[in-house]
């Protein structure tokens, strides 16, 4: 592979300088972005917190994230402390979500092999970015974008940089990522973020879920793809607001029906009222979600709702994956809404 030698430096001043939003605010100081030599506040880097009428949110710099979201205080993303070793909570995942069989690919006739950092399940799983520090591009009280570079590596031969905005408006709060290809061969591309919802303090169990997702991607006992089936008549049918019970989710969905916007909106809403909802755009075809115990470590108290724009090992079944070509660019976005009722 024929790539110009670039340091990291010059590649984070490119991500500064090519990072293609239009967000409010101020640039962010060159020291800032740039200055590796700094001591890490905590476990997750620095974090940045941004406010808007009521609503409040959290990133932070490690993995690009998602840390808090609360309206009025009322938390509806499920946190987690800055010195937490929480892996992929509200993190950006790429250049592929989900898992990777055996870490083993084939792309334009040659074979990679990822590190295996599933090593239960012998997967690489969720990328390179959710350990990769994120530099601040731009700031305002309400918006901040964050930048990073993942470096050519062993398994994936291209440099990518990756930039996402963070904004709260009054519609909420919403996420635009960019990714471009800065080298000089075609690039097998995948994103996914992972955000952990709750509402309040509920249990998930008496909440309603409305998933308007008509396929589920059945897996193996690695939690790999084996096919697809439809959700009508089983207990994964949501197409019709219900409550979620104590049905046990770390499950795929396609078939995403989407509005007249053109976003799918996965809802969880109480019976008091309060209510909290993710939409994504059709660059996400896929959702994953997970009800395990999330990063606040409350049993039955997160639902984490995760657009994904490939399944799982889509490097393998070549579905849903995004071949950037040199110097290309891909952009796709989602958010969230919230109300306390």
């Amino acid at each position: 592979m024929n790539l110009r030698r670039v340091s990291r430096r010059s590649l984070l001043l490119a991500a500064s300088a090519g990072a293609g939003l239009a967000a409010a605010g101020t640039p962010a100081s060159a020291a800032e972005a740039t200055d590796d030599a700094r001591p890490w506040p905590s476990l997750a880097g620095t974090e940045w917190v941004l406010r808007r009428r009521g609503q409040r949110a959290a990133v932070v710099e490690l993995g690009g994230g998602l840390r808090e979201y609360t309206v009025d205080g009322v938390p509806f993303v499920d946190p987690y402390p800055l010195d937490s070793p929480v892996k992929s909570a509200g993190r950006v995942l790429a250049p592929w979500p989900n898992r990777l069989r055996d870490g083993l690919y084939t792309f334009g006739g040659v074979t990679q092999q990822l590190a295996i950092t599933d090593v239960p399940r012998r997967s690489a799983i969720h990328g390179f970015s959710r350990f990769v520090p994120w530099r601040p591009i731009r700031r305002s009280r309400d918006s901040i974008t964050l930048a990073c570079v993942i470096a050519p590596q062993p398994g994936y031969p291209h440099p990518l940089r990756l930039t996402t905005h963070w904004s709260l408006t009054d519609d909420g709060l919403r996420a635009d990522h960019v990714a471009v290809n800065l080298g000089a061969t075609p690039a097998p591309f995948g994103l996914g973020t992972h955000p952990g919802l709750r509402v309040g303090d509920a249990l998930i169990d008496g909440l309603d879920l409305h998933l308007p997702a008509l396929e589920r991607i059945t897996v193996d006992d690695r939690l790999l793809p084996t096919g697809k089936v439809p959700v009508a008549g089983t207990p994964y049918d949501f197409t019709t607001p219900r409550p979620m019970g104590d049905l046990q989710l770390d499950t795929g969905f396609t078939g995403l029906v989407r509005g007249a916007d053109g976003l799918t909106t996965t809802r969880l809403s109480a019976p008091n009222g309060p209510w909290v909802e993710l939409w994504q755009e059709a660059t996400f075809g896929w959702l994953q979600l997970f009800n395990g115990l999330g990063p606040s470590g409350r049993p039955r108290g997160t639902l984490a709702v995760e657009p994904m724009t490939c399944p799982a090992d889509a490097f393998n079944s070549g579905e849903g994956v995004v071949v950037l070509q040199p110097g290309a660019r891909w952009a796709g976005s989602w958010g969230i809404r919230a109300s306390t009722g």
